[in-house]
């Protein structure tokens, strides 16, 4: 496949690589304090699974190598495991100063499953390391932690939860980890809930169990397997799987549910929730540390294990992700030629080509390439994607309708981001909208020899007076192909609408065709909200009377107010080409698509209800009845 200089940009915008050069950028290095040892047995303990010495222990001299290796570059450190703190206190003491006396170190974290802190963990970490972050391992709620036992198969939750009561006694704030496993699906508020009345949690992180391609238990060593493996020797050899294994949509599902629980409940003021608010970021424009978001993915991702093992990510499959022996490593530029000599990084980044061409792409930021690369060994990739595009359709609803968290579900509504859709003030339009006896000035409309009407006069996407029906200009100023449905969505609907177009397909220019749209700008949220479910069902029934060369769809986009640069929600609603038609057959379908469309808006009304998508709710209840049934 030839790359050009476009593919080479939109790959560094998801995937960009580590520079030795640029000493500025951060990296975020996981230490492996035990390898996989660790005090609990955890049945999908993905650690365990790895060819990873037990036993050993990173001492203060790899810490300080480690930094020399990078020269000076700001580091983010992770004591990880199996569990850090069976390392001992002497031994964890001494990490602590090393990271404490090096100022490349900018912050130093700890993942710990808590069984083993106490008074005394804690006045070390107070006198050696105040700042360091700590968290939790925790599937939230007692039945949700079904996969987290000791070696003796009990549950270690109630030691956990006496841990994150001591932490908040001693006035400090956690994140915790909880993995979303088949134990907590449709229960995402209950388990939310949980969660959020520990007063020590400020952050939660659900994470998937992604783990369907796993066929084989944990390695044991000695005759006598512990209550904890024959556990999951029971679970590993399920027909779709291990029996803790969650596929991505419902992951999806569950993350939408406890992003809806966080916002009416107001979590949002304290709390930090991941996925969520990532997602949020990113349908912001804004940028984001969570490396499934951000194009700094594993080439800024170290791992290192105490017998000098320094690979990239820790959850990419080992030792496939080794990249050199840490006291045999000459320097960063090293390590920066065996990144990209390294196959697993190379295939992780191939999978990511598809994501260059993704509407979805500039908000995903391509996901995790260690899960791409499970998912595409299980043959899933088309799943993951659809996943991530699922849990971002329903974050921008919930952003758009919070206080109509119904709208999450919905399969139709779709985000579709729109650039450049500005207006100079949106305010004053929706005022006068809404006053018909306001004084208007003429508006400037200039026709294009290709039907634009805009204030020049020229095809392509140039500046348009904003008018609405009131005006003696209205009729004047829509292009006549998509009058029709302007007039239903504002004399038969009574909406705003902020803009609309007839579609051009622009012959003999350089210029690509566009759809026929109408774009809708709601008064407020309950009035969105109302009207997103009402296209979800008109689109749903117009569907058998469309030709087939020819989409609805509704978009979910935002509208910047260049007076104040605030940005309100709207709806686009699109008729574009159907998949696998041609720009030639839209054209000559487009018009009596407009009219069956029409037809069904004019019978439709933006009230109060729901759309044609099912609810969580009824996901559970169809999947009940169909167990009674074959009961039966």
């Amino acid at each position: 496949m030839r790359h050009t200089t476009e593919q080479h940009d939109r790959m560094v915008r998801l995937y960009c690589g580590l520079d030795a050069e640029d000493a500025g950028s951060a990296i975020s290095v996981i230490l492996k304090l035990r390898g996989e040892t660790c005090d609990i047995d955890c049945l999908y303990c993905y650690e365990k699974r790895k060819e990873a010495p037990g036993g050993a222990r990173i001492d203060a001299g790899q810490v300080r190598r480690l930094t020399e290796l990078f020269s000076g570059r700001p580091l983010a450190v992770e004591l990880h495991g199996g569990e850090p703190l069976t390392a001992g206190r002497d031994h964890v003491a001494e990490v602590l100063r090393e990271l404490a006396d090096q100022p490349s170190v900018v912050r130093v974290s700890m993942q710990t499953n808590g069984v083993l802190l106490d008074e005394e963990w804690l006045d070390l970490i107070d006198a050696l390391y105040p700042n360091l972050q700590i968290g939790i391992s925790l599937d939230g709620d007692a039945p949700g932690n079904a996969w987290r036992v000791g070696y003796d198969g009990k549950p270690v939750y109630p030691r956990v939860a006496t841990a994150l009561r001591l932490l908040a006694g001693r006035s400090r704030t956690v994140g915790v980890i909880a993995a979303v496993t088949p134990a907590v699906l449709g229960r995402a508020e209950a388990v939310l809930d949980h969660l959020a009345s520990f007063e020590a949690v400020n952050a939660i992180s659900f994470v998937p169990c992604f783990d369907a391609s796993v066929q084989d238990p944990t390695a044991a060593q000695g005759r006598r397997l512990p209550e904890s493996r024959l556990l999951q020797l029971a679970a590993v050899r399920g027909p779709k799987g291990p029996a803790w294994a969650t596929t991505p949509d419902q992951y999806a599902e569950f993350v939408l549910a406890a992003a809806a629980r966080w916002i009416s409940a107001g979590y949002f003021a304290r709390l930090k929730l991941e996925p969520a608010v990532s997602t949020i970021r990113r349908l912001r424009g804004l940028d984001t540390g969570f490396c499934h978001f951000s194009n700094l993915k594993c080439d800024h991702v170290f791992t290192l294990y105490p017998d000098g093992r320094l690979g990239s990510c820790d959850e990419l499959p080992w030792p496939q992700a080794q990249l050199a022996l840490l006291n045999k490593v000459p320097g960063q530029n090293a390590v920066v030629a065996a990144q990209r000599r390294l196959p697993l990084l190379n295939q992780g980044k191939a999978l990511m080509e598809r994501c260059t061409t993704c509407a979805y792409q500039s908000t995903c930021g391509g996901g995790c390439v260690a899960t791409r690369w499970r998912q595409d060994q299980a043959g899933e990739q088309d799943a993951y994607c659809d996943y991530r595009i699922r849990m971002i359709d329903g974050t921008a609803a919930l952003l758009a309708q919070p206080a109509h968290p119904a709208g999450a579900w919905c399969r139709r509504v779709r985000w579709r981001p729109r650039t450049p859709n500005s207006m100079p003030d949106i305010a004053t339009f929706l005022a006068h909208w809404d006053r018909p006896n306001t004084p208007r000035r003429p508006a400037r409309l200039y026709t294009s020899a290709h039907g634009n009407i805009n204030t020049v006069g020229l095809p392509g996407v140039h500046e348009a007076d904003d008018l609405d029906p009131a005006d003696p200009q209205w009729r004047e100023a829509i292009e006549p192909g998509v009058r029709s449905l302007v007039d239903a969505v504002t004399r038969d609907w009574h909406l705003v609408t902020y803009d609309s177009c007839q579609g051009h397909p622009y012959l003999g220019l350089d210029l690509p065709p566009v759809e026929r749209r109408v774009g809708i700008l709601p008064r407020d949220r309950t009035e969105y909200a109302h009207a997103a479910a009402a296209l979800c069902r008109a689109i749903t029934a117009a569907d058998t009377g469309i030709p087939a060369s020819v989409q609805v769809t509704v978009g979910r986009a935002e509208l910047t107010c260049k007076a104040t640069k605030r940005r309100s929600p709207v709806l686009d609603l699109s008729l574009r080409p159907a998949d696998g038609h041609g720009w030639p057959a839209y054209f000559d379908a487009v018009d009596a698509a407009t009219r069956t469309l029409v037809d069904v808006l004019r019978g439709e009304r933006p009230t109060e209800g729901g759309c044609c998508c099912p609810t969580p709710q009824a996901h559970l209840r169809r999947a009940r009845k169909s167990g009674r049934e074959s009961d039966q």
